[in-house]
């Protein structure tokens, strides 16, 4: 069979039956690229999805908590300072009000000096600080800012809290020590208010942790002193001006002979609290 010769210039053409499988094939690959590109693309935002979405929002969790974070500092910075503002005014009124109590308790001091050199009048007198005290919980012996500069002189008797605290018993130019009635080497001759009855009441440091002092050698053959009754210094006192308050009788007891008796007494100054004091500026021997 001889080959077909094409003439010159004879278009080329193809039967319609391949030109339609030609079609078809193109149309297949068409739509295998497009749902392989449609696949690949759901992949990918599938991927995005898991990928990228969770670390978006990740990323705008951390944003919301630190912009949270950073508003929160803005409010503490600015509770802090209020709270210094405040701080700073009650730590202002506080040193005011600790002033104002202590202005008060010295006013309260003063007024309860003014009242006792009332009740001792007829003795001239100087208010004095106490500046320091022996050891232990009680004022037996302390020390006063006025000295032998102020008149000052031995044997002076010192009053506090409406009665007798003690005598001064050593003399500086500007201080002085006062040796109180409830020290151990301490005797006072007294005698009941009531009756003139006398007595010796004795110091007595291990009684004070009781709150008393014991007396003794009480004459009371009428047995007229009770409990209660007030106990001054005796007129026959060596050292001890006359008719100053001592305490209260809290307990009397008879002695074994049964001619004498013996108790305690609650003081009326506060031993364990002393800050003013009156000093009396005579002795006894001048004052009678």
């Amino acid at each position: 069979m001889s080959p077909v010769v094409r003439k010159r210039g004879e278009k080329f053409t193809i039967p319609s039956k391949y030109l339609l499988l030609i079609l078809t094939i193109v149309c297949c690959i068409l739509m295998v690229v497009t749902f392989s590109t449609n696949l690949f693309s759901t992949s990918l935002n599938s991927v995005a999805g898991f990928v990228v979405v969770p670390f978006q929002e990740g990323i705008s969790s951390v944003g919301t908590w630190i912009s949270a974070r950073s508003d929160e500092l803005g409010q503490i910075k600015t509770v802090l300072e209020t709270n210094q503002t405040l701080q700073a005014k009650v730590d202002a009124l506080t040193i005011e009000n600790t002033q104002l109590q202590q202005e008060k308790y010295e006013l309260n001091t003063l007024r309860n000096l003014y009242k006792l050199d009332e009740e001792y009048s007829e003795y001239k007198k100087t208010g004095a600080r106490v500046i320091a005290r022996d050891s232990g919980n009680w004022y037996h012996s302390f020390t006063i800012d006025k000295g032998s500069d102020d008149g000052i002189l031995l044997d002076y008797n010192v009053i506090a809290s409406g009665g007798l605290v003690g005598r001064v018993t050593e003399v500086g130019s500007n201080w002085s020590k006062v040796t109180s009635i409830i020290d151990d080497n301490a005797n006072v001759s007294a005698m009941v208010l009531a009756t003139s009855d006398n007595m010796i009441v004795s110091g007595d440091l291990q009684l004070m942790e009781e709150g008393s002092i014991r007396f003794q050698q009480l004459v009371d053959s009428a047995d007229k002193v009770v409990v209660g009754d007030k106990v001054v210094t005796s007129m026959i006192s060596d050292k001890y001006l006359p008719g100053i308050l001592i305490g209260y009788i809290s307990s009397i007891d008879k002695d074994a002979n049964n001619l004498t008796k013996s108790g305690y007494l609650t003081p009326i100054v506060d031993f364990e609290h002393i800050d003013e004091v009156l000093v009396i500026m005579q002795t006894k021997e001048v004052g009678q």
